[in-house]
């Protein structure tokens, strides 16, 4: 196995932060200090990282969490809020699949599995996420859901095709194959409709279905192979 995705399955960090780790000297390998981030290590090698011995990889492991609004999504918070890994407290070192922003509410998952992070997030795999969102200025009008669904332009360029659905007079359901940074937001503002409140509630296959806000669950080999197969 190569050394960066060693780290990243001993839950040292990610794959991109584990290269990092390595470009910076902070990795060695029975007593040396080693800089290739493509070096083949085998189960059990005496890898330290900042000096501290690896007890080889973790078991990887793939959670669903109801993120409550005012959670953030990640690892942890230098000014002290709460995150999202800390309502799981798993043993594990995980990190968030993705975002979703601070304001907002609904599924996202942790792993500490870089690989299968990458899969589900990577927008080649084309993972449809769906959201609810409640907007403001009005009742949407045909024309604002026409839009949303051909794709509406932004400042980082057009979005692609959507599915929208009124589910009232100012409730969408909106499913993205597609994660830019708040993107439903902006969408959603670009056609005169401020989110009011938004809540993520599918990941491909998988639902909120069962997860109160803040509740989460260890997701079963069967969960993660229907999450994968929904990938192209």
């Amino acid at each position: 196995m190569r050394l960066a995705k060693y780290l990243a399955h001993a839950g040292v960090a990610s794959r991109r932060a584990a290269e990092r780790l390595i470009a910076e000297g902070a990795v060695a390998l029975a007593g040396e200090v080693v800089r290739d981030p493509a070096l083949d290590v085998g189960p059990g090698a005496p890898v330290t990282v900042n000096g501290r011995a690896l007890a080889g990889p973790e078991r990887r492991v793939l959670y669903a969490l109801h993120k409550p609004v005012g959670v953030l999504s990640t690892a942890r918070d230098p000014q002290g809020r709460r995150t999202v890994v800390e309502l799981i407290g798993a043993r594990e070192r995980l990190y968030p699949v993705g975002r979703l922003d601070r304001d907002s509410s609904g599924l996202i998952l942790l792993t500490n599995d870089g690989a299968l992070a990458h899969r589900l997030t990577h927008p080649s795999f084309e993972v449809p996420k769906t959201y609810r969102v409640r907007v403001a200025g009005g009742p949407v009008k045909r024309a604002a859901l026409r839009a949303l669904s051909e794709g509406v332009m932004l400042d980082d360029g057009p979005t692609g095709p959507a599915r929208v659905r009124k589910l009232t007079a100012t409730t969408l359901e909106i499913e993205l194959r597609e994660g830019r940074n708040r993107q439903v937001r902006r969408m959603c503002a670009a056609v005169g409709h401020p989110v009011v409140a938004l809540c993520r509630v599918r990941i491909g296959a998988l639902t909120l279905t069962g997860l109160a806000p803040g509740r989460w669950r260890r997701l079963s080999e069967a969960d993660v192979a229907a999450l994968v197969g929904g990938a192209h």
